[in-house]
Order: structure tokens, then sequence, then C-alpha cells
């Protein structure tokens, strides 16, 4: 019993005392503590969502944000702690949205601007919409067929556990606008990328173009709902009024929050954990991405408490990335000439880490295999599939260097992804300490391993 003891004593130790007061407790027992008793992921992904909440990028809430982030890192013992700037071209998505099905069944519904969008200014634009199954149909429509018509894009996405129909569903909300426009469409809307029956649209970025046009996102109900209503019209035009009134504001400052937990061998490059810090405006970035970057710091802050690790730690939380990977890119900019031993990040909600996979299975096999039964114990499963890495960890695939995915269940990410009930009642408690769990065995083993981690 004393080994657990030490180790759930050691959950809440500042990075300053941890050699002295938890250096003796070993890295299972401390990973097998955080499985019952973590608290850090979950105090920080509270604590953001309710003193900041939103934090559209390039804002003052994003701002604000940071400021949050780097006081938490700060008091939490974390060393280097900084708020890295870079400068983006804002939008946002201004006041008025909504749409209405004006003839021949009229009713309103429920829509969201999507990340880029123009404005129709005002008073909307009214017109004759035309349903699109797929992005490919519409692709395949004739020049000039959309002049002064509004695009209606459908897909038929379903949850699963990999999140692997996001990339089937997802170019609707991608290139749907801009495929829209070079047909002479004067605006877009959508069914919402998600897997949800709730009357919430699901905003998300959509590719900016030259003349770029109005593009929403309607809500699931409401989008079965005008399909339903084309079944019906008889050959009727459908008319939608859509009023969007989203502004751009130039250039604009934005950020990457980094911490350490300083390693005895600073020749040894680092192994990085990454989350971003940004969200989009309608939820309070819970799910999509507070809760990766509390795994992400409560992870480098319990293996820091089973003593000073070989490797540094660093943690990055980058900014902007719902925009376009902005704080990905500008961190690669920045430090690329700064080897990175290894990175990984969450950014896939807070449910349960199920597959385990890294891109040196072939390359340094003994290291696969030994995080892979390390975390075996949790119900994280081996695979051969090679780690590819998240938006935020640009710096590694740039710098070609080891790379781990921990694949979290996604079967219900979609139901909350980029909606206003990206909250804090969603996470699971239990589920969210499993995610810490992994991670700090995880990082434990990398941090102190003493080779090459890729293996070449």
């Amino acid at each position: 019993m004393k080994k657990y003891a030490l180790a759930l004593a050691a959950l809440s130790l500042p990075v300053a005392i941890s050699a002295q007061e938890a250096g003796s407790v070993s890295l299972p027992d401390m990973a097998d503590g955080a499985l019952t008793q973590d608290t850090i992921a979950w105090n920080f992904v509270e604590g953001l969502t309710t003193e900041v909440g939103p934090r559209q990028a390039g804002t003052e809430a994003e701002q604000r944000g940071r400021d949050w982030a780097v006081n938490w890192l700060t008091s939490q013992g974390f060393q280097n702690v900084a708020d890295e700037p870079f400068m983006m071209d804002t939008w946002v998505p201004g006041e008025l949205a909504s749409a209405a099905i004006t003839s021949p069944f009229p009713q309103p519904f429920q829509v969201t601007p999507l990340g880029g969008s123009a404005s129709t200014g005002a008073d909307g634009i009214e017109a004759e919409v035309v349903m699109f199954a797929t992005t490919a149909d519409l692709m395949a429509a004739p020049a000039g067929s959309l002049d002064g018509k509004i695009a209606y894009i459908s897909h038929s996405m379903t949850p699963t556990q990999d999140g692997s129909q996001y990339g089937f569903a997802g170019p609707a909300r991608w290139v749907g606008a801009s495929i829209a426009k070079s047909k002479g469409a004067v605006g877009t809307v959508i069914k919402s990328i998600g897997t949800d029956k709730h009357r919430n649209p699901h905003t998300g970025g959509t590719r900016v173009v030259d003349g770029m046009i109005p593009a929403g996102a309607l809500s699931i109900p409401d989008a079965l709902n005008l399909e339903r209503m084309f079944e019906r019209a008889d050959g009727r035009p459908i008319t939608m009024k859509l009023v969007l009134t989203p502004e751009k504001l130039g250039m604009t400052r934005s950020g990457n929050v980094v911490g350490e937990i300083v390693g005895r061998d600073p020749s040894l490059p680092p192994v990085l954990l990454a989350c971003h810090l940004d969200s989009w405006w309608n939820g309070t970035g819970a799910f999509d991405d507070g809760a990766g970057c509390g795994i992400a710091a409560a992870a480098a802050l319990h293996v820091s408490h089973t003593g000073q690790p070989l490797r540094t730690i660093r943690v990055l939380m980058a900014g902007a990335e719902e925009v376009g990977l902005h704080g990905s890119v500008a961190y690669s900019k920045a430090h690329i000439d700064e080897p990175i031993g290894v990175a990984f990040e969450s950014d896939f909600g807070a449910d349960r880490i199920w597959r385990f996979e890294s891109n040196f299975r072939e390359t340094n096999p003994e290291l696969h295999a030994k995080l892979a039964s390390s975390v075996a114990r949790f119900g994280v499963a081996n695979s051969t599939i090679e780690a590819s890495g998240g938006a935020d960890i640009n710096i590694a695939r740039d710098q070609g260097t080891a790379i781990i995915d921990l694949q979290q269940d996604g079967t219900r990410y979609f139901d909350l992804h980029h909606t206003p009930d990206d909250t804090l009642d969603k996470i699971d408690p239990a589920q969210l300490r499993q995610n810490v769990a992994v991670w700090t065995q995880v990082a434990g083993i990398l941090a102190n391993y003493e080779g090459s981690i890729k293996g070449e």
C-alpha cells in the first residue's frame, strides 16, 4: 500500500519539490495513481473554461486564454514559460446568423457561419436553393449552373471509434463553398459535419478564395428537414433567406504558450507534448481542446514527480489551430533548428485512449514494443499503423523525427465538435484520468530514454 500512498500524495506536489518529496515513486505507480486520483487535468480544463470560456483565434479572448495558461503553468512550477507571439489575419463571426425557408414551406432554421465566410450584409440574401447529395455531385455541376443561387451540400457521416468518417464528410465544409462559388453560387449552406441529432450547428473553417461567398452550416435536424422539403416540392423552387455577418479584423496577435519540465541532460532533444489552446466562439472549448492541454500538462507534472527526467519535457499549447494551424506553423518556423526527440498531441476530446501507434515500429522495435506493453494494462492496444501526428506538431513532421499517436475513442466526438455543446459537463472524469495515466506512462519512458527514439 505504501507505493500507492506515495504516488497519490505526489499527484498534488509542485514541480519545485517533486524530486525531494516524490523521487522514490516509480513511473508505473505514478501512472496507476493518476488513473484513479488525478485532478490536475480536470482542474486545468475546469479553470480555463470557467474563467476564460470561448477563445476565438486572434481575439482578446484568446489572449486571455494564453495569459491564463501562462499563469497556470508558472504556478505549477513549469520552467521557461512563455507566450511566443505571431501575427495572423483574423476573422470573427459577427452578430447575425439566421436562415429561413421562405417558399414553399416557410420556417426558420438554425445556422452558424463557417470560418472564413463572407458577409451577406445585415439585410441578407434570398435565393433559390439547389441541393447536392455530395461534394462530388457539386463538383460535377456545369459551370454557371448556380448563377444567383444558394448551394446546399449534404453528406452521410456516421460515428466511428477512429473518427475516420470526418475525412469522408469533411470536404462539404472544407471546399464546398469555394466549389459552389466557381459554379456561380451567391451562397452556400451545408449539413453540419457531425454525428449528433441536436439542433446545434457545427462551425469550422472553409477554404477562403478571392471573392468569397457567404457560407454557413445548418444544424443536422434542419438539414434533414430541408432534404425532406426537396422530396415533396414537386418541382417547385425552394427559396431561402440567409443572413451571415462575419467580419475581418485584419492582422492581429496570436501566440503559442510553452512551458518545460527541464531535464538532466540538455544535449538530448526534448519530448514535445502538444495541444491547442484556442477554440471556436460558439463553445467553451472543453473537449476541443482544453482537455488535451490538461492531459499534456498533467502528464508532464506526474513524470516530474517521479524525479527529474533525463530529457526535457516541453508542453506546447498552440494558438490559432482552428482557423488554419497558424500556431503549429509558427512554432515550427521559430524552432526548426532545435531538434525534437519525439512529439505527440492530444486533440480528439477526452474519451479513453484505445490504440498505440508510432512511426518507429520498424526502426526502433524494442522501444515501440516497450511502450505498447507499458500501456496495455490501461486497455490500450498495440498497432501496426504508422503514426503521422496531430495538427499541432508540424515541427516533428518538418524535422522527420519520432511521432506517437495515442488514439482516443472518437465515437461521440463529432456529436460535440465545433458546437455550443463543447462544454465541461461533457467530459467523463474517469476517461480523462485514463488519458492522463497513459500519457504519464508513455511520456515518462520517453523522457528517460537515452538513445535515438526514432532509431535511425
